[in-house]
C-alpha cells in the first residue's frame, strides 16, 4: 500500500495548489469524477468507483467489489461576462463590459477502496469539490478579483447487513479565499452518513453531510474602516459549506443498461456567508443512463438541474443604503457589486456525456464532458441608473483512471 500512499499524497498537494474553478450547484460541483459527472452528477444508489461512492454516499463502498485505486481530473473552462452602468466617480465604477480573465482550471481527485472483511469496506480520498471567482482586474475601475475553494479529505468506512448497507465518512476539509486583499485559508471537520438498500433490479441509497464552517480572519474590509491607511481594516468572515440531504435510486433490469436519479437539498440559505449574501437553498435533480455497448466499451449520458441560488434584488438603494454582513455596515451599492459581478454562481442546466473502456480486467480509461447552459442575472437600483449583470457558461473535460487490484 505505500505506493498508494504515496500517490494519495501527492495528488492531495496538487489540489491544494490548485486555483478555484467554477463549479456548478451554486459553487459545487455536480458530482466528482467522471463516471458521475457523465451521468448527470448521480451517485448515491449506485456509484461505480471509489471517488464516487465516497463523495455520493459511503454506504455504497459494499457495492465497490474488489480493490481499486481511481485518479481523476477535471478540466474547468468557465466563461464569466460582466457588464455594469453606473455613474464614474465618487466610489461608483462608471460603465464597462468585460470578459473574466479566468481560463482554465485543473481539479483533481483520487480515491481508494478495499474490503476490510465480509461485511465492511474501507475508503479514502481526496477532491476539489467546490470554488468559484472572478479576474476582472484589467477591465474593472474596482479591480474585482475573487476567488473561493474548497478541497476534502475524505476516510469512509461502510458496514453491508443483507439488503442493507450503511456508511460513514469524516470530511476534513480545506477552503482557500482570497477577495483581491490577499489569500485567507483554514480547515473545517464534518461527517457525512449515508445508507443503501438493495431489492432486485433496485438500489437506492440517501445521504446527510453535515455544515462545516471555516474562519477567514482578515479577508476584505466590508465596512470601509480601512480607507486612508488604518492597519485594522481587514474583516472575518465565517463562510461555511452547507448542510446536504440526498436520495438516490437506480435500476437495472434491462440488460446492459443503467438508470439513475438522484435528488439533493443543498442548504446555502443556513449557510453562513452564503446566507449574508443572500443565496437560496436548492433543491438538484440529476439523471443518469448507461449502456453496456461491448464487453469492453460503456457509454453514459446525464443531466443535472438545480435553480440559481444567488436572488435577485430589484430596486436596490445603491446611494446611501446599508447592508450588514456579519456584523459590518457594507454599502448596499458594493454589497449587490460583490454578490453578482464578484461570485456569479448562477448556472442551472447542465448536459453530460461520457464513455469508459476496460482495457484488462485490473485497467479501464473513463471520459466525460458537461456543458452547463448559459445563465444571466441583472438588477437594476431603484433610481434606474445603475445596473449590475453577469452572464456564466462552463466547459469541463473529465478523464479517470481506474486501477484494480
Amino acid at each position: 500500500m505505500k505506493p498508494t500512499v504515496r500517490l494519495l499524497g501527492t495528488a492531495a498537494a496538487m489540489m491544494w495548489l490548485a486555483a478555484a474553478g467554477y463549479a456548478t450547484n451554486g459553487d459545487n460541483l455536480i458530482g466528482v469524477g467522471p463516471v458521475s459527472r457523465a451521468m448527470g452528477g448521480t451517485g448515491i444508489a449506485a456509484p461505480q468507483d471509489a471517488i464516487s461512492a465516497i463523495f455520493s454516499n459511503p454506504a455504497a463502498l459494499s457495492r465497490i467489489e474488489g480493490s481499486q485505486f481511481n485518479f481523476a481530473g477535471t478540466d474547468f473552462s468557465p466563461k464569466v461576462k460582466a457588464t455594469v452602468l453606473a455613474p464614474s466617480g465618487g466610489g461608483m465604477p462608471g460603465n464597462w463590459k468585460a470578459d473574466s480573465q479566468d481560463a482554465v482550471y485543473a481539479v483533481p481527485a483520487i480515491g481508494v477502496a478495499t474490503p476490510m472483511n465480509g461485511n465492511m469496506n474501507f475508503g479514502i480520498a481526496a477532491y476539489g469539490v467546490s470554488g468559484m471567482g472572478v479576474d476582472y482586474r484589467n477591465k474593472d475601475p474596482m479591480k474585482t478579483n475573487t476567488k473561493v475553494s474548497v478541497m476534502k479529505f475524505v476516510p469512509a468506512v461502510s458496514y453491508k447487513s443483507g439488503a442493507f448497507s450503511y456508511g460513514l465518512g469524516m470530511d476534513i476539509d480545506y477552503q482557500a479565499a482570497d477577495f483581491g486583499s490577499g489569500l485567507s485559508h483554514n480547515y473545517a471537520v464534518g461527517a457525512r452518513v449515508g445508507a443503501g438498500y438493495e431489492a432486485g433490479a433496485w438500489s437506492l441509497g440517501a445521504v446527510y453531510v453535515s455544515p462545516q464552517s471555516v474562519e477567514h480572519k482578515r479577508i476584505y474590509d466590508f465596512d470601509g474602516t480601512g480607507a486612508g491607511g488604518a492597519f485594522n481594516g481587514f474583516d472575518t468572515l465565517k463562510l461555511e459549506n452547507p448542510a446536504q440531504y440526498g436520495f438516490g435510486a437506480a435500476y437495472r433490469g434491462i440488460d446492459k443498461w443503467l438508470f439513475s436519479a438522484d435528488v439533493k437539498y443543498i442548504d446555502w440559505a443556513n449557510a453562513k456567508g452564503y446566507k449574508d449574501f443572500d443565496w437560496g437553498s436548492q433543491t438538484v435533480f440529476g439523471l443518469g443512463v448507461q449502456n453496456k455497448a461491448t464487453d469492453k466499451l460503456t457509454l453514459r449520458a446525464g443531466w443535472n438541474y438545480g435553480r440559481n441560488p444567488v436572488k435577485k434584488h430589484s430596486a436596490f438603494n445603491a446611494m446611501t443604503g446599508m447592508t450588514s454582513v456579519q456584523g459590518k455596515s457594507m454599502s448596499t451599492f458594493g454589497y449587490e457589486y460583490f454578490r453578482v459581478i464578484g461570485f456569479p454562481g448562477i448556472v442551472e442546466n447542465h448536459l453530460s456525456v461520457g464513455c469508459g473502456y476496460e482495457f484488462s480486467p485490473k485497467f479501464a480509461l473513463n471520459l466525460g464532458y458537461t456543458k452547463a447552459l448559459a445563465k444571466t442575472i441583472s438588477e437594476t437600483d431603484s433610481s434606474g441608473s445603475i445596473t449590475l449583470k453577469s452572464e456564466l457558461s462552463e466547459d469541463a473535460l473529465d478523464l479517470g483512471l481506474t486501477f484494480r487490484f
